[in-house]
């Protein structure tokens, strides 16, 4: 399966640029709808490295291990969530300006950003079960990314920087939503298929 790996590297060059997108974008505009899907698009990066790994080492990666470093990415993305959360909600009693079109040229970019991820995983996603998740995923963040282009538009049409907090509520609590979904009622999406290899030629390993 070595020819998964060029799919697999090319979905995580574009979250990368997506993430610098975001993380510059976020100290730039103050934004915290733009810092909440920056968080979400960190957790997307863990995902599409954990796999790239598991097609690049000659010996793969053990389900297990891929197992346990997804539930602490979760358990991660649901403390950072909350954190964001709870800085939101202060921020809606004492408001802070936030440069609106910042969040919408780097909304659009991470929007295209992710299309992209998902177009070069969807051939791929034909083939694996954990890359359809990932592809599955991607297409979700299109529309997630597109939360602050809005979150900018209202905070330049209302000019009040509150609209960025209630759409940052709004994605942290959809992030914390689909996170506990996966964690506690689908083990599927925790679990990592067992026909994830290395991609060389030599005789298959056993997986634990």
């Amino acid at each position: 399966m070595a020819h998964l790996r060029k799919p697999l590297a090319v979905a995580l060059g574009l979250n990368t640029a997506v993430l610098a997108v975001e993380t510059l974008g976020t100290f730039e505009a103050n934004s915290l709808s733009l810092a909440t899907d920056a968080i979400h698009n960190l957790s997307d990066e863990t995902g599409l490295a954990f796999l790239l790994l598991a097609y690049t080492l000659r010996t793969g990666l053990s389900s297990h291990f891929l197992r346990t470093a997804n539930v602490f990415n979760s358990l991660g993305l649901l403390l950072i969530s909350g954190l964001v959360v709870w800085q939101a909600a202060e921020r809606l009693f004492h408001p802070q300006l936030v440069l609106g079109v910042v969040p919408i040229i780097a909304g659009l970019l991470a929007a295209a950003g992710n299309w992209g991820v998902a177009k070069s995983l969807r051939e791929p996603s034909k083939e694996d079960v954990a890359i359809r998740l990932a592809y599955v995923h991607n297409l979700g963040d299109v529309l997630v990314s597109l939360a602050p282009v809005a979150a900018g538009l209202a905070t330049l049409v209302a000019g009040t920087p509150l609209f960025d907090s209630v759409i940052a509520i709004g994605i942290a609590v959809f992030i914390i939503a689909t996170t506990l979904k996966a964690v506690l009622g689908s083990e599927e999406a925790l679990l990592w298929p067992e026909n994830v290899d290395c991609g060389h030629h030599e005789e298959p390993v056993k997986r634990a």
